[in-house]
């Protein structure tokens, strides 16, 4: 699927300081509703859009209801260092469980989880009971307060949207720095390159590439509907966006079109999937585009989920299918 994206302001309340706002076509009610002047519906996940819009939409991520609907946890406390089993409900302005969805991507709804130092990363795909209740099992290795992303397209809705609610851990609490990263990174035998500017206000291109012992990787598998999925989270307020690739061919470059707002630093997530495996490359970059300095590969994180390859970038990585 090609989809050329623009990552819009990403921060609340505060738009207009940026000129610039994430165009986010979000379902009213338990209906559909129009999307906002000069965007473009793909059926896709929230915040995907072909142009900017003026500052009259907040970023997907930033709120836990809008448009009414809301993004209810089961239980938003719970202890870290052990497989959490994640509860939770999308309700209609009515209240009740929200039960049909659009699949988008090969799936009803895609969750991420993300500590709020950014120091993780994780790509879930829960299950739906009847009754409209989601669940999932996240592994939250430290203590501390993690975002909770969904992203999902109700069912007769034109777009999608994002809900966001915070999860906290109890245990002994660390924080850390925002990771450092080089323009390389390593990630369970593969090598990952970043190319490409990222800068406030004006159109840019990202490009990953892909290789393994120093061999470009040609035969990248699709990856739910895609050639690999780019999800940016702005540190500080972790406004999110799901990006997609305009490129189609299996490796070993990867790219996107992208646009930001303001300066700051950005974690950027990139999985791809390659011999059955999805992997997970994470970069923390500035708005010009240059990666925050550090070492290409940081020391191995903690363990992910049986089944499921250690990452080697520091990075605490799951995928659920």
């Amino acid at each position: 699927m090609n989809t050329t994206l623009k990552i819009t302001a990403f921060t609340a309340g505060l738009t207009a300081a940026f000129g610039l706002a994430l165009g986010v076509g979000h379902a009213t009610g338990r209906g559909p509703a129009p999307a906002p002047a000069g965007t473009t519906g793909h059926g896709g996940h929230a915040g995907h859009t072909e142009a900017a819009t003026p500052a009259d939409h907040l970023p997907g991520g930033l709120q836990v209801s809008e448009r009414g609907y809301t993004l209810s946890l089961d239980d938003p406390f719970v202890t870290a260092g052990t497989p959490t089993d994640l509860r939770f409900r999308i309700l209609g302005a009515d209240g009740r469980a929200v039960t049909a969805f659009q699949p988008s991507h090969e799936k009803e709804l895609h969750l991420i989880v993300a500590p709020r130092d950014l120091s993780g990363y994780q790509h879930l795909h829960p299950t739906r009971a009847a009754d409209g209740t989601w669940s999932a099992t996240a592994a939250l290795p430290a203590a501390g307060t993690y975002r909770v992303f969904a992203d999902f397209t109700p069912a007769g809705a034109t777009e999608g949207l994002t809900l966001g609610a915070d999860l906290h851990a109890a245990g002994d609490l660390r924080p850390a720095a925002l990771p450092e990263t080089g323009r390389t990174v390593t990630v369970d035998g593969y090598t990952v390159a970043l190319g490409g500017e990222l800068t406030p206000g004006r159109s840019g291109r990202l490009t990953l590439t892909v290789t393994r012992d120093g061999r470009p990787v040609t035969d990248l598998q699709p990856y739910l509907g895609a050639s690999g999925h780019l999800v940016a989270l702005r540190a500080g307020d972790l406004a999110y966006l799901h990006v997609h690739p305009d490129t189609t061919a299996p490796g070993p470059e990867i790219g996107f079109t992208t646009t930001a707002p303001s300066a700051g630093s950005y974690r950027l997530f990139l999985d791809f999937k390659q011999q059955d495996a999805v992997h997970t490359a994470a970069f923390t970059v500035t708005t010009d585009g240059a990666a925050t300095p550090g070492p290409a590969a940081a020391p191995a994180g903690p363990a992910t989920p049986a089944g499921e390859p250690a990452p080697t970038t520091g990075e605490t990585v799951a995928h659920q299918h």
